[in-house]
């Protein structure tokens, strides 16, 4: 069975780090694009970052280019997301998804097949 658990989020003051985790069991982390995407409350989900599987290339929306940093955890089977100084517009709750085909453009949702359940991260003072 193909899961994917978010793990990592919470309250953290502006400009503050936080490491997002997400923990993939029913096939290989490796062999899948895989991504982050976030939605807040009143807006449209949103593509944070992606790993492309056949080369290891990321990417990164243009919002958090520079702040944050996504990789990959082949052993663990594990993708992270660390997110540093943080800004209020980060607070959403964060999903991971995965894709077995190839990924045309990577911060469309519909591309990926397998999504997690979603982490809260709220930006605040």
């Amino acid at each position: 069975q193909v899961q994917l658990v978010e793990s990592g989020g919470g309250l953290v003051q502006p400009g503050g780090s936080l490491r997002l985790s997400c923990a993939a069991s029913g096939f290989a982390l490796d062999y899948y694009a895989i991504g982050w995407f976030r939605q807040a409350p009143g807006k449209k989900r949103e593509g944070v970052s992606c790993i492309r599987s056949s080369d290891g290339r990321t990417y990164y929306a243009d919002s958090v280019k520079g702040r944050f940093t996504v990789s990959r955890d082949n052993a663990k089977n594990t993708l992270y997301l660390q997110m540093n100084t943080l800004k209020p517009d980060d607070t959403a709750i964060y999903y991971c998804a995965a894709s077995r085909a190839p990924i045309n453009i990577w911060y469309v949702g519909e591309e990926y097949e397998y999504w997690g359940q979603g982490t809260q991260v709220t930006v605040s003072s």
